[in-house]
């Protein structure tokens, strides 16, 4: 069996909690609650004839006052930049957020997950040019929706395998 540690990063209330919540236990909770520090959970996934055994490293979300520690990334094996589709500012908090990771993972894979998609596309900032804009710079992009679980189960399955064929 292989350990891997992923890391979710993010600005605030983007809803990592909730996508790891969706993909561990297969829950969805309406009520917000902040992550002080870092939450870990762990599963065991099955990517062909591979056991993975995923750490992973729920990091509180960045704002103005709370910045990520760099040492909660250290040892990632990957890593998801979690962006609240109805907010544009935490894409350029989410974008920074992977710099930072790209140099303390030693650039373990990544991608980014545009959640809250089970919202109207009325409510959206963040516009499908700018997601196609995204994607032909070469970022991995996954819409996901914790509350419907849209997504998720594609999103964690998909960064396993970037891990392992790295």
């Amino acid at each position: 069996m292989i350990k891997k540690k992923i890391c979710m990063l993010g600005a605030f209330a983007v809803g990592k909690t909730s996508l790891v919540q969706r993909f561990v236990n297969s829950i969805f909770s309406e009520k917000y609650q902040t992550t002080i520090g870092v939450k870990i959970d762990q599963k065991l996934v099955q990517t062909g004839d591979t056991e993975v055994n995923l750490m992973l490293w729920d990091i509180h979300g960045e704002d103005n006052y709370q910045k990520v520690k760099p040492s909660y990334i250290m040892g990632a094996s990957g890593y998801f930049v979690v962006v609240d589709v109805t907010r544009e500012e935490t894409l350029g908090v989410g974008l920074n957020l992977q710099k930072m990771a790209n140099e303390m993972s030693k650039g373990a894979p990544f991608i980014v997950l545009i959640n809250k998609t089970d919202l109207p596309q009325s409510e959206w900032y963040i516009s499908e040019t700018s997601i196609n804009e995204l994607k032909d710079k070469g970022l991995e992009i996954i819409l996901t929706s914790a509350k419907e679980g849209t997504g998720v189960e594609e999103a964690f399955s998909r960064l396993t395998e970037l891990m392992i064929n790295k």
